[in-house]
């Protein structure tokens, strides 16, 4: 139960960077992900056993960001295919 913040954190992050121009993609990612990472420790308490779930929590967060923006990136792409003219 207590990743689910940081898993739901990084999808919408990761959907929030398909509008984020790509050269300032990478930098924006990096620090949503340690941001929403500290976010997720801070929130669940695990802070209070030790400063370690860090270590946890902000790859969880970069990975689904990595996720939700491929996600993001297909859905808008369609199948990928290309369509055969009529004829």
């Amino acid at each position: 139960m207590n990743e689910l913040f940081p898993i739901a954190s990084g999808l919408v992050l990761g959907a929030v960077l398909a509008l984020v121009r790509p050269g300032l993609r990478l930098l924006a990612g990096l620090a949503g992900a340690v941001l929403f990472g500290v976010l997720a420790t801070f929130v669940s308490g695990e802070y209070l056993i030790g400063w370690e779930f860090l270590l946890v929590d902000v790859p969880l967060v970069a990975l689904c960001a990595a996720a939700g923006l491929l996600a993001v990136r297909a859905v808008l792409r369609g199948t990928g295919q290309q369509r055969q003219p009529r004829g």
